[in-house]
């Protein structure tokens, strides 16, 4: 136990972040979800409606259901980039000698980069006409038939606007996952890699166990910002062609600020903290049966 004069210090030091953290999250959450039971448009009085709100987007909205789906598949194409690519690079720049610095920094850039300049970069990536980076390398290999405007194509815009938000945090969570690897024992990997054992073998036998808890922690990290992503989509499509590249975020911010329907967006919010809140409870179970299993 703590001291009484230990325990008034970690009061005093928590209470500005808590304090911060109620005005800025939780008061705002809690507004929503009161601002959700009521119709309001931002002049008129509000209107309370009880859960009609609710009813109408889990049952008549084909546009929230459409975006839904939509923002599943920009989670899964972000948390590839995110978790499995910059797992890959971590692990492999610890065998790099020379340059590894260069490629850290290289990689952390787009993080601390503006999204705007980031959505002129890749509108300039997809362009069709005058013909952009991906369209010049599928003409250079003789691939030019794939050639395609990537973000005005129903079938490609969707992939074509997760992929920028997977690649701008890449370095970050690259950063955080080397960083952990860095923490594995050495002599353990010598005496594994003594015994015979393959960089396969040490990578999944000791360094992944080692860094579980850190990627667990990017994983949450990850999931929850990509399942509250907007901005990119935003600047590049704003959710056309039609609702091919439309999210939940996006089509809240159209629900509230363009149809004035304030109550409906509110519900849509709360959809995603509730959302969010359930993808770190399975990604917890899933993670605890699995070690249940090994174990």
């Amino acid at each position: 136990m703590l001291p009484h004069r230990s325990r008034l210090s970690v009061l005093v030091f928590l209470l500005p972040p808590l304090a911060l953290y109620v005005i800025a999250v939780l008061f705002p959450i809690l507004q929503s979800l009161v601002l959700s039971f009521f119709q309001w448009d931002g002049i008129t009085d509000m209107e309370f409606v009880g859960i009609d709100n609710y009813i109408r987007m889990l049952t008549r909205d084909d546009i929230f259901w459409k975006a839904f789906g939509n923002a599943l598949v920009y989670l899964a194409v972000c948390l590839f980039f995110q978790l499995g690519v910059s797992l890959f690079v971590a692990n492999l720049l610890t065998y790099v000698g020379r340059g590894k610095e260069v490629v850290k920094t290289l990689l952390l850039l787009p993080a601390i980069i503006s999204t705007v300049a980031i959505s002129f970069l890749f509108q300039e990536i997809y362009s069709f006409e005058p013909s952009g980076l991906i369209n010049q390398i599928l003409e250079f290999v003789g691939l030019g038939n794939l050639a395609t405007p990537w973000l005005s194509n129903v079938d490609t815009v969707l992939v074509a606007v997760s992929a920028p938000e997977g690649w701008r945090f890449l370095g970050l969570y690259m950063l955080i996952l080397y960083a952990a690897i860095l923490a594995v024992p050495k002599e353990l990997e010598e005496a594994a890699r003594l015994d015979g054992a393959s960089s396969w073998r040490v990578f999944t036998e000791i360094r992944f166990p080692y860094i579980r808890p850190v990627w667990i922690t990017t994983m949450i990290m990850a999931t929850t910002y990509s399942l509250r992503g907007f901005d990119i989509p935003y600047l590049l499509t704003n959710g056309g062609p039609g609702q091919s590249s439309e999210l939940l975020t996006t089509y809240m911010f159209k629900t509230a600020f363009r149809s004035t329907d304030f109550g409906y967006a509110s519900t849509i919010s709360v959809f995603i903290v509730v959302e969010c809140i359930v993808a770190v409870g399975l990604i917890f179970l899933l993670l605890r049966r699995r070690s249940d299993v090994t174990s």
